[in-house]
């Protein structure tokens, strides 16, 4: 399930910059691409490895944007949640990915647990 938006993130991301590279590359010869091209595309990158790492950076900063925000919608579903057995249900998918977080170093494992403290405190206080 988390995986399955991560191909729609990331054709989000190129998608104006694909059409236009589309235009230019493939009008003429399908294997033939110049790094002029390339530059309009990816930046002032000089070498087919620079380029390469653009394109993986861009990729896994897609992934990383999509694996926190959804965390940080389902902390702030779970802290709307007035509803004690709606939010036991909730509490063990917050604090995996809260876990997955910390396990791919996009937040400190400090603030991990700081942020799984503060969701459980919360489902306690609900009555």
């Amino acid at each position: 399930m988390l995986y399955a938006n991560i191909g729609f993130w990331r054709n989000l991301l190129f998608a104006s910059a694909y059409e236009s590279f589309a235009g230019v590359c493939f009008s003429n010869r399908s294997d033939f691409v110049s790094f002029a091209t390339l530059n309009k595309i990816y930046g002032m990158a000089h070498h087919k490895s620079a380029i390469k790492r653009i394109r993986q950076s861009a990729k896994r900063r897609a992934e990383n944007r999509y694996y926190g925000k959804t965390t940080r919608n389902l902390i702030a579903k779970l802290r709307a949640t007035t509803d004690k057995t709606e939010a036991l249900k909730l509490l063990p998918q917050v604090v995996s990915r809260i876990d997955r977080l910390v396990k791919r170093n996009q937040i400190h494992w400090k603030k991990a647990a700081n942020l799984k403290s503060s969701v459980m405190i919360h489902v306690n206080k609900l009555k």
